[in-house]
């Protein structure tokens, strides 16, 4: 009966021991822990298939002075890539018809081209000036593209608390 007891305890330490060692290895480190958040969000985002959306930029200058662009997006979800999209200006009437096209990849280069509409030209983005003004704002050609995970590098920095509720996860 006691080497049975002894046994058993040593079965049950073991047992102890192995889920600790499970729980310790589970541990990320914020890089991975960064990584896996976003890696989350990405997956509940897919199979949205295609959208379409409406947006007005605000432009203001230092006096104060605004002007207001409308414009109309589509986005088209690629399978195992990057997504489609399509913005075209709806105002003001002196960019009127301005269309960009972006196909976005997961990895390598975005594709971009801008139709002018006044100069009745396409225009290739080079992925070079990807960090030029986007119709006289100040985002950037590489702003308006689609944010690939593969891109980035993430880091989980903290939890916090909001509306008194403690968000860890």
């Amino acid at each position: 009966m006691k080497f049975s007891i002894i046994r058993s305890g040593v079965l049950l330490l073991g047992i102890f021991f192995s889920l600790l060692c499970g729980q310790i290895s589970l541990a990320e480190t914020p890089e991975e822990k960064g990584l896996a958040i976003v890696m989350e969000a990405e997956r509940r985002d897919q199979g949205f298939g295609d959208l379409v959306s409406d947006m007005v930029m605000i432009l203001r200058n230092k006096n104060g002075q605004e002007s207001r662009r409308e414009m109309a997006n589509k986005v088209l979800e690629v399978q195992d890539d990057g997504d489609k999209s399509l913005s075209l200006f709806r105002t003001p009437r002196d960019i009127r018809g301005t269309a960009l096209l972006t196909f976005s990849h997961k990895s390598g280069d975005d594709e971009q081209w801008l139709y002018l509409p006044a100069l009745k030209r396409v225009k290739r983005i080079n992925s070079r000036n990807k960090s030029g003004s986007f119709v006289g704002s100040e985002f950037s050609y590489e702003d308006i593209s689609s944010q690939e995970v593969e891109e980035y590098t993430y880091k989980y920095l903290r939890d916090e608390e909001l509306d008194g509720i403690l968000h860890n996860q």
